[in-house]
């Protein structure tokens, strides 16, 4: 299968995706010099307008900073892309799905909450994935969340429970434990976890075998 990613960031989504089986091809209107995979610097709107008929499944994850609880009582004005970037996609005729945090619930249309817990992770970062295109999947079981994180600004150590927000410490460990070896903090604090995205193009797969 051949996935587009936009707004890739580092790259988080297209490794999961790629250890599901996928051709992989990012877009980001940044540069990304850590990005792995073969990638278009550009704006995803227009990509995706132009080109992502071309791709079987398509991955969105738009800028989160607008439904940041923080940027917001900060008073920060950031561009609201999951209305235009859902009509972009849904004009190519192709399945998607759009991944966003919490803070983007009212924008988001029945989406599937997706938990590090589900996927043995030491660390809960719940983000949602509205999908499109026909294709729908169902999360695992959920875990009861029964760890402890560490707080803000402690070190964190091997085997502990961690929020990667902020200036957070432990970066070895936690790339590591995301298996994300060739992100910096700028890109682990963005990403979703590989296996977030691996495990929804393993569910895409399934789906166009029975579609």
């Amino acid at each position: 299968m051949r996935v587009l990613d936009l707004y890739c960031c580092q790259g988080g989504a297209s490794a999961g995706y790629a250890a599901a089986g996928a051709e992989i091809r990012g877009v980001d209107l940044a540069g990304q010099p850590r990005y792995p995979y073969p990638f278009s610097q550009g704006d995803a709107l227009e990509y995706i307008r132009e080109r992502g008929a071309a791709f079987d499944f398509i991955h969105g994850s738009p800028p989160c900073q607008g439904s940041s609880i923080t940027q917001q009582i900060q008073g920060n004005d950031h561009p609201r892309l999951i209305g235009p970037t859902r009509d972009a996609l849904n004009a190519t005729g192709r399945p998607w799905v759009i991944e966003n945090v919490g803070g983007a619930l009212g924008e988001l249309r029945n989406p599937v909450m997706l938990c590090g817990a589900m996927f043995g992770l030491h660390t809960y970062r719940h983000r949602y994935f509205e999908t499109g295109g026909g294709f729908t999947f169902t999360p695992p079981e959920h875990p009861e969340h029964v760890h402890h994180t560490v707080k803000m600004g402690r070190p964190v150590r091997e085997g502990d429970w961690y929020h990667a927000v902020g200036n957070f410490s432990g970066v070895t460990y936690i790339r590591r434990d995301m298996n994300v070896p060739w992100m910096n903090r700028d890109g682990i604090r963005e990403c979703i976890p590989p296996a977030y995205a691996q495990y929804i193009g393993t569910e895409f797969l399934k789906w166009r075998e029975q579609s």
